[in-house]
């Protein structure tokens, strides 16, 4: 079996101990998805460092821009996980609701 390495773009990292891997602004974890959701809500690179403090500046945000174009299958699976993801423990917490309530 392989082992998982840690690979690093400039100003980019994807580490396996930090956000599951994900595509990462370096020395944050602000992830290239999080920065994508903003632009396409239409802030502008300087907005966007605003809402994410962590940021060194907009150089961070045209960072992640250019990897996610570099990159768009490996973010879109990276998306559709987090959603398969958010089912998984919504359907979870349905279960355990309904558990409890029977149990009453």
């Amino acid at each position: 079996m392989a082992t998982l390495a840690k690979t690093v773009y400039p100003h980019i990292t994807k580490d396996p101990a930090i956000c599951s891997g994900r595509a990462c602004v370096e020395g944050t974890r602000v992830r290239v998805m999080d920065i994508l959701v903003l632009h396409e809500e239409g802030l502008s690179a300087e907005q966007i460092v605003e809402e994410l403090p962590s940021l060194s500046g907009p150089i961070d945000v045209y960072a992640a821009l250019v990897y996610w174009n570099d990159h768009k299958d490996e973010i879109e699976a990276d998306f559709a996980e987090d959603e398969r993801l958010a089912a998984e423990a919504e359907a979870r917490q349905a279960n355990y609701v309904k558990r409890r309530r029977s149990a009453r």
